[in-house]
């Protein structure tokens, strides 16, 4: 829960608060010198202080204006065994949330300490996860540092605590699956199944029985009874990615589930009863589908509860260099290869690039890249980026010999002939090239002189 610092001279009552105050969750660390107290809050961040108002050297107001210098963010409250109206000003003048008697009530301190995190905008259950988050780095498998990935963060961690069903919208390749891990494994359900079904990649004449099981003896090859994934996922999560792929009859199907939480297996006479969670994800406009009456729109409804919007890569592009170097580490030691590093022109280009394909299309990218570089940095030479399989179907169809070939050099051909056709066709102006190839001016001009391409 918080993150609770305590700075008292006393030892018994800074073993009276730590115990008190961990049995209510939250974290604790004790300082018994304000001096020592406020070197480790220069190293790490607490969402409240409770401190003493008499200690040797520094006394607890030098001690609030000191930290307030610091971290002016920070909630305090004062213990004092000699209150009075001229220490409830002094405190307060200096930043105080408020102070307390020494002989206080246990159960007034609980609520003063509640209502200071209450204050600083943090309930007392989540200031951990905002501590976790607030380097914006990871959270959940995801990697992201940009504002619209610290809102699904935060999305995440309200809905999970719910038993809602949730719907996962996003293009393909964003991470679905990783969001509805993520609210699986920070839901009361965790340490339940989490099981994940992909509706467009099972053929329909078996999602069924995927989906709910069957008896022994209910169609041909049938020579046991086997349970459903719904089955397995009980007290746990399901998740339904391409949720748009569900054919008509498993959505009637399926809307009995959600409404009832009870199914039959195929060929059984009994219904099961079920407690689980669906989490469901789609790359498509499901209203669309609504009105063109190849989704149930009650199914729809029932599955929507609460939607979570997860973006492009191409609309948070402040995090694409901390994905690129959490892909880089990954691999370098899946293939025991020495890359380290991204040159600042290959980082460019990536930045520059709208990735259709979205994270997993930069993870393949950085995957061949440090596969194939001899080098401890990946070049932009090496960069192969927006060649979709049509076209390179169409223009690198090579017939190996034993040799085999000069891939850079090929590369680099195919990046002339681009560039090339580019110029042609903005009648030699860069800028308006830079814009038809997706690139920066100052990385197509890098590119024209790397490559020797003549622009007259």
């Amino acid at each position: 829960m918080a993150k609770i610092l305590v700075v008292d001279d006393d030892q018994g009552m800074r073993d009276f608060l730590e115990i008190m105050l961990t049995k209510e969750g939250h974290k604790v660390s004790c300082y018994g010198e304000p001096e020592k107290a406020l070197v480790r809050c220069g190293k790490d961040k607490y969402d409240l202080v409770i401190t003493d108002l008499k200690m040797p050297r520094m006394d607890g107001i030098a001690f609030l204006k000191r930290l307030k210098e610091q971290e002016p963010e920070c909630q305090v409250i004062l213990i004092t065994a000699f209150a009075s109206g001229e220490t409830a000003l002094s405190a307060m003048k200096e930043g105080a949330y408020d102070y307390i008697e020494k002989d206080f009530d246990i159960d007034d301190l609980k609520k003063t300490i509640g209502a200071a995190l209450d204050k600083k905008g943090i309930k007392s259950g989540d200031a951990q996860f905002l501590r976790d988050i607030e380097g914006g780095v990871a959270f959940g498998g995801m990697i992201g540092k940009s504002k619209e990935m610290l809102k699904v963060y935060s999305t995440i961690k309200k809905v999970a605590e719910t038993s809602a069903n949730i719907l996962i919208l996003g293009e393909s390749g964003t991470g679905k699956e990783l969001v509805a891990k993520a609210i699986h494994e920070n839901s009361p359900r965790k340490d339940m199944p989490f099981v994940v079904i992909n509706c467009g990649g099972i053929p329909e004449n078996l999602l069924e029985s995927e989906f709910f099981g069957y008896m022994k003896g209910s169609f041909t090859g049938a020579f046991a009874d086997k349970a459903g994934l719904f089955e397995v996922a009980s007290k746990g999560t399901i998740f339904l990615d391409e949720i748009g792929e569900l054919p008509a009859l498993l959505q009637v199907k399926l809307l009995r589930v959600v409404q009832e939480k009870t199914f039959r297996r195929i060929g059984g006479a009994e219904d099961i009863k079920v407690d689980v969670r669906i989490i469901s994800a789609t790359n498509q406009i499901l209203e669309k589908k609504v009105k063109e009456g190849t989704f149930r729109e009650d199914l729809y409804y029932r599955l929507n509860v609460i939607p979570v919007h997860l973006p492009a890569l191409r609309h948070r592009k402040e995090d694409i260099p901390v994905l690129t170097k959490y892909f880089i580490e990954k691999y370098s030691r899946e293939f025991s290869k020495d890359v380290i590093t991204i040159s600042t022109y290959a980082l460019e280009l990536l930045m520059d690039y709208p990735f259709p394909g979205n994270i997993r299309e930069l993870e393949n990218i950085i995957e061949r890249c440090v596969a194939l570089e001899t080098t401890n940095i990946i070049l932009p030479d090496n960069l192969f980026i927006g060649h979709n399989r049509e076209r390179e179907e169409n223009n690198l169809d090579y017939n190996f010999s034993d040799d085999g070939i000069q891939l850079n050099e090929e590369l680099a051909n195919i990046e002339r002939q681009l560039i090339h056709k580019a110029l042609v066709k903005s009648n030699g102006s860069k800028t308006r090239a830079a814009e038809l190839l997706h690139v920066s001016f100052d990385s197509l001009r890098y590119r024209i002189d790397k490559l020797g391409i003549d622009n007259q």
